[in-house]
């Protein structure tokens, strides 16, 4: 096991503790990470809500390496972000495994893991 996977099981094993339910995908990662950034809580969100907050965790995480900028928090408690550095692209094995990355970066600066 290599030490990104070894990070990524933490990450893994940390939500599971954290939520009692594995996360089934990265997608419900990029969830979590949205509603804390937003601070909604855990309820019941309509599917554009939690493609919002998806989006929301997306950019948070990739801001960690300087990808986005957080620029403010609109009325509602909605963060909003700028693109600053241009993001690698790759196939979608490739966009996964980058985005893992970013998401250990996160926990990491959070102090999580």
């Amino acid at each position: 096991m290599d030490i990104k996977e070894e990070m990524w099981n933490k990450v893994v094993n940390l939500i599971e503790t954290m939520t009692d339910k594995k996360p089934k995908d990265i997608n419900a990662i990029l969830f979590l990470i949205g509603v804390q950034e937003v601070g909604s809580g855990i309820k019941t969100y309509s599917k554009e809500q939690k493609q919002d907050l998806i989006h929301v965790g997306t950019t948070a995480i990739l801001c960690v390496n300087g990808y986005y900028t957080k620029d403010y928090v609109d009325d509602d408690g909605w963060p909003h972000f700028t693109l600053v550095k241009k993001l690698p692209h790759g196939k979608i094995g490739e966009q996964e495994r980058f985005l893992r990355g970013e998401i250990i970066s996160y926990f990491e600066n959070s102090g999580l893991i």
